[in-house]
């Protein structure tokens, strides 16, 4: 092979390497576009924002709004959650774009970034109100747990972007969730009244004592373990909701359940509970009252947030307040005749 020959090869092979490599990257993110602000302006105005609105797929949809002195969920009347709305408008003050995707709509889907009046929209849309401006946002899919694709509504550019960021547009999931928060320590007296099944009592004379007496054994029965009754003090420990309505008397047939929580302290926590129809949801109300001066302002706070309100709450948190007789009894010994 000839030198001339040779050097002629090298510069077709160079030239194809470079033809190729362009087309290799012709579609690559451009690098100017990491680290720009998804939503600029946002962060700054955090403090004006009135509203925020979320929608899905299907119609889904809630609103939180800025009241007089909390914000509440629109649909729900009631107090939202104001630790995760602060979190989620934090993270989007600060979401920053990864790298640039497609703009191509019909493939959209792939990410998740569809307009979310598509029925089979695989995101969520993100409306950021204030007094002078709006914030409008498409989230769809995580990438590796800690980016998100997103877009702009409006706008045809897509983008990988950080921090990742969750939306549910369901709004019992932007309910502020505790209902009552009473420490098992602090339980002296539990009076069950079941709708099925006799009432008893269980009780402790002092706090720190080790284990709860039971009040209502029938006779020829005994606690299956001397601390069965413990973890009923538990009970309205950290107790949240699943949702919320407004209460209105159940149906006339409805079976009634109630148990009072009584504190050393002298605060008396009231709660009733039923099941909506045959296998249905759970809820309770709650009213709470003070047989101590020093307990007045507590019972006052539980009241002011929890009056009028029905709370459907897990199935397992109802079964532990409401807990019968025979889940504390050893059972029953079995008296039948022996086999030859």
């Amino acid at each position: 092979m000839t030198q001339r020959r040779l050097g002629y090869l090298l510069i077709v092979s160079v030239a194809v390497l470079g033809l190729a490599s362009w087309i290799v990257h012709r579609g690559q993110p451009r690098a100017e576009s990491s680290g720009a602000a998804v939503l600029p302006g946002l962060t700054a105005a955090l403090n004006e924002v009135t509203e925020v609105r979320l929608s899905g797929a299907g119609g889904a949809h809630t609103t939180i709004d800025k009241g007089a002195q909390r914000w509440i969920v629109r649909e729900r009347g009631y107090p939202a959650d104001t630790g995760k709305l602060r979190k989620l408008l934090i993270d989007l003050g600060n979401l920053e774009s990864v790298a640039r995707k497609t703009r191509v709509a019909r493939n959209y889907p792939i990410l998740g970034v569809q307009n979310v009046t598509s029925p089979n929209a695989g995101g969520a849309r993100i409306d950021v109100v204030t007094p002078a401006r709006t914030w409008s946002l498409i989230v769809g899919h995580s990438a590796d747990g800690n980016d998100c694709y997103v877009r702009v509504v409006d706008h045809k550019q897509s983008l990988l972007a950080s921090p990742l960021v969750r939306v549910d547009v369901k709004s019992a999931q932007w309910l502020a969730p505790v209902i009552v928060d009473l420490k098992p320590s602090r339980v002296s007296r539990i009076e069950e009244r079941p709708g099925r099944g006799p009432g008893f009592v269980v009780f402790r004379a002092r706090a720190g004592q080790s284990d709860f007496t039971v009040d209502g054994i029938p006779r020829g029965r005994r606690l299956k373990s001397p601390d069965a009754a413990d973890d009923m003090a538990g009970a309205l420990s950290n107790l949240t909701l699943s949702d919320v309505r407004e209460a209105t008397p159940p149906p006339k047939d409805t079976r009634l359940s109630h148990a009072v929580f009584k504190t050393f302290g002298g605060l008396e926590v009231d709660v009733e509970g039923y099941q909506a129809g045959k296998g249905g949801k759970h809820f309770i109300e709650v009213t709470s009252r003070a047989s101590a001066p020093k307990a007045g302002p507590e019972a006052a706070r539980i009241n002011a947030r929890v009056h009028g309100w029905a709370y459907q709450i897990p199935d397992y948190r109802y079964q532990e307040i409401f807990k019968p007789l025979s889940g504390l009894l050893a059972p029953l010994p079995h008296h039948g005749r022996a086999h030859k």
